[in-house]
């Protein structure tokens, strides 16, 4: 009966480590897939575009001519896009939170809004441009300016921060608070003093890696109607602005092929300004993250 039993016990691991093998290299052959793709993405735009990243390229005004053609307007309209984007979605999605996850009941209502703001996080980015259009151009007569674009991409990035920002507020761990509370703290203080800045690697992560997707986001502000081309630079809040995605867009649908290698240029400044937001996102969270 043991016998029996002790080949049947070898079979079956003979059979689940056979599958565990044929998994390990189905998943490793779709990786290196997927970074096949990924290499030859890279390889075409640095061989396209490495040739014409220069100081001319960075400072130049947009021009219906590749050789005067550069980038400096749309760079410098994502600078004044995320100056709106950031304090108004970080400000509303980490206050948001902190009323989620300290004050607010936990009943039908307050689960209700819970589950709506993760399904917003998954939402498309045209439905907010739509909403942007219908709210902040139209009804606000805000037209195709800096505050709306900005109000709009906030709206677009919002769900990710809200759910980044509860997820790092409810990592803290309850006996801070208790502590907290046993030491004659208020509700508030212990907020400001124990939790937030316990959750701050997180809800710095998640705020600059949303920050980082309404940089590369374009079909919002293609249907708000922001400029594809733009030759002066934005001076208050309701001037236009275009910014690199919707450049790069402009470039990639002219029929020369000198501005398809411009596009290639403006996307590595694109990915250069991705990779700094996000290795400061990794070095917050390497900073300032503790274990309890």
């Amino acid at each position: 009966m043991n016998l029996i039993n002790h080949e049947t016990v070898v079979k079956r691991m003979k059979s689940r480590l056979s599958k565990n093998s044929i998994s390990k290299w189905i998943f490793f052959a779709l990786t290196m897939f997927v970074l096949l793709i990924l290499g030859i993405l890279l390889f075409r735009i640095f061989s396209q575009g490495f040739g014409y990243l220069d100081l001319q390229f960075l400072q130049s005004l947009p021009s219906r001519k590749p050789e005067n053609a550069g980038v400096y307007a749309a760079l410098i309209g994502t600078i004044w896009l995320m100056a709106v984007v950031a304090p108004v979605s970080l400000l509303l999605g980490v206050g948001t939170a902190i009323y989620l996850e300290e004050y607010a009941k936990d009943n039908v209502i307050t689960n209700f809004i819970k589950v709506n703001i993760s399904n917003l996080a998954g939402v498309p980015s045209i439905v907010f441009g739509l909403l942007g259009l219908t709210v902040f151009v139209r009804a606000l007569a805000f037209g195709t300016s800096v505050l709306a674009a900005g109000l709009t991409m906030s709206l677009l990035v919002l769900p990710v921060i809200i759910v980044a920002a509860q997820e790092a507020i409810r990592a803290v761990p309850n006996q801070l608070r208790e502590a907290s509370f046993g030491l004659g703290a208020t509700k508030w203080q212990t907020i400001v003093r124990i939790v937030l800045p316990a959750a701050i690697p997180g809800i710095l992560t998640g705020g600059i890696l949303a920050l980082s997707r309404a940089i590369g986001e374009t079909a919002p502000l293609v249907v708000l109607g922001m400029p594809l081309f733009l030759a002066f630079l934005p001076k208050t809040l309701l001037d236009s602005i275009t910014v690199l995605p919707l450049q790069i867009y402009n470039w990639t649908g002219r029929p020369q092929v000198e501005f398809h290698a411009l596009a290639a240029a403006g996307i590595i400044v694109l990915l250069v300004m991705l990779i700094i937001m996000n290795s400061i996102a990794v070095l917050i969270r390497n900073k300032f993250q503790k274990r309890y």
